[in-house]
């Protein structure tokens, strides 16, 4: 992390001597804000125990097990002096690279793909408020990449789910339908080749960026790994993480 207000680019040393079978890269989204939250910051700088949401999330793709050669994390510009600081206060020493968000995630996540200068492999995209994902999960994800080309992390809903209908409601099967979650872990090259098509209303996340040119492959998720929206999430997630320590 660069000690100056604003960081700066540049290529971060790999997070582990290991080479993995096919090289491994993460893009950290973090362009939300606390509206929902009722909060006085973004959701990404609220505390979680002690520290910043996006320092958790960092630390879980940090792992060196995970053998991760390059971590993106995306902001709005008029954050990157908030982070720097909380980085000095954290003495945070993971090696990441911070780059400016656009105008939508569609946007951000495109950014954050052309800080990575790699020809190939394997890019990971997770939201900076998932605090939760563990190792497993981000490895599973990984390792079906390599596979599938294009994967996502969800979960089957617990309560029964409906339809709003022009005259009422009616019930799916939620056998049938999953919750999806991130990371998501794509081949580079495709997400990169998905990135360069126009934005459209329909993208709510890179898989649906990129199925029309790819099927997307679902792995397990994790119901601990939520998403730090509502300030009921913030109070299950200490619980969760207390529960690991």
């Amino acid at each position: 992390m660069n000690d100056s207000k604003t960081p700066s680019p540049q290529v971060p040393k790999p997070l582990s001597s290991q080479d993995p079978k096919t090289p491994r890269y993460t893009i950290l989204v973090a362009g939300g804000s606390g509206t929902r939250m009722g909060a006085d910051r973004p959701k990404q700088f609220l505390e979680l125990l002690g520290e910043p949401v996006l320092l958790h999330t960092l630390r879980r793709f940090a792992e060196a097990a995970l053998r991760v050669e390059q971590l993106v994390v995306v902001l709005p510009a008029e954050q990157f002096g908030v982070w720097s600081e909380l980085c000095a206060q954290h003495q945070v020493q993971i090696s990441h690279q911070v780059v400016a968000g656009g105008a939508s995630r569609w946007a951000s996540v495109r950014n954050g793909l052309a800080a990575l200068a790699a020809p190939d492999g394997l890019v990971a995209v997770h939201d900076g408020v998932r605090p939760l994902a563990s190792a497993a999960l981000i490895e599973r994800a990984f390792a079906a990449a390599e596979t599938h080309k294009a994967v996502v992390v969800a979960v089957t809903p617990k309560d029964s789910v409906r339809n709003l209908a022009q005259r009422g409601s009616y019930a799916l099967n939620r056998a049938r339908l999953r919750l999806v979650q991130t990371p998501q872990c794509f081949d580079l090259d495709l997400l990169r080749r998905a990135y360069q098509l126009p934005e459209l209303p329909s993208f709510t996340d890179d898989a649906s960026v990129v199925e029309d040119i790819c099927p997307i492959h679902i792995v397990e998720g994790d119901y601990r790994n939520l998403k730090i929206t509502t300030p009921e999430d913030l109070v299950v997630a200490e619980a969760l993480l207390r529960q690991e320590r």
